[in-house]
């Protein structure tokens, strides 16, 4: 088995308001020892959320047998513009498994008058699995607005189409800096979404693609059919979600990742952020 697990770790800190990424790494060696960990919400020098710590460099250690792969969402100046760390925020890839190659994909931001947002991304690596190469991306949607959710659904859209054409269509061979990046259509896209099974940005993200490119499709469902999934946010902190237990992570794939997949399961028990880790098995 494959296994890769998605987490909005909310920057370690649990429901009971301590930070700390250790509890995290137990949590998820308690679910498996997954070959690819997508982590959400992780924070470098931001003293409010981490201490003024570099939460990637602790992660790294406390996976020494996966490789880092980070993508900030948020990049600023330090405190001490001069002299300090840069501050960021975003999404952490570890994975046991060879990595060809990574990119980091900023999402749309539109101008959203009077509503609190924050720039967003995605991270991508291409792995090398035992079933053949895979596309592995992990993502955070936009929370307060559905107007640029929906847009970066889209864009998540056209890397996927993207993707796939370049598959098809393979560049000039080449050297340096203009070496082809081999991008398999085979694809999980993972992470914190914002959005629930019944929305729109659900059945959006979806829809099929035109020219013969592989559609995504929930993995949940291709396990579990139309069984109601695991809530993954909302059950043990209800301050931040007090409307109770419901689904906004997800693991979505193509038809050849999904026929492979043997178990989607959500760890409802641990409290150690205000989300639940999803784990996905699979088959080789």
């Amino acid at each position: 088995m494959t296994d890769i697990l998605t987490w909005n770790v909310q920057w370690g800190k649990g429901v009971d308001g301590r930070v700390d990424l250790k509890r995290i790494a137990d949590v998820v060696r308690s679910m498996s020892d997954p070959d690819v960990i997508c982590l959400q919400e992780i924070s470098r020098f931001i003293p409010e959320l981490d201490g003024g710590t570099d939460q990637v460099h602790e992660l790294a250690e406390l996976f020494p047998g996966h490789s880092c792969w980070f993508g900030p969402a948020v990049d600023m100046i330090g405190e001490e513009p001069a002299t300090g760390p840069r501050r960021s925020f975003g999404n952490l890839i570890l994975s046991r498994l060879p990595v060809t190659c990574a990119f980091r994909h900023p999402l749309p931001q539109p101008a959203a008058a009077g509503v609190k947002h924050m720039t967003r991304q995605a991270t991508e690596v291409n792995v090398e699995t035992p079933g053949g190469p895979l596309r592995v991306v992990t993502t955070h949607l936009e929370y307060h607005t559905l107007t640029h959710r929906a847009a970066q659904v889209a864009r998540l859209r056209e890397l996927h189409f993207e993707a796939a054409a370049n598959e098809k269509y393979p560049p000039k061979d080449a050297h340096g800096p203009y070496t082809p990046l081999v991008r398999p259509g085979n694809t999980v896209l993972c992470g914190d979404f914002n959005f629930e099974p019944d929305s729109e940005e659900y059945a959006a993200l979806l829809k099929p693609f035109e020219g013969g490119v592989a559609s995504l499709a929930d993995a949940w469902r291709c396990i579990h059919g139309e069984q109601p999934h695991d809530p993954t946010c909302g059950i043990h902190d209800r301050a931040q979600w007090p409307g109770g237990p419901h689904c906004r992570d997800f693991f979505f794939a193509t038809s050849e990742v999904c026929a492979r997949a043997g178990a989607v399961q959500v760890n409802m028990t641990t409290d150690a952020s205000d989300h639940q880790p999803l784990l996905l098995s699979l088959k080789d």
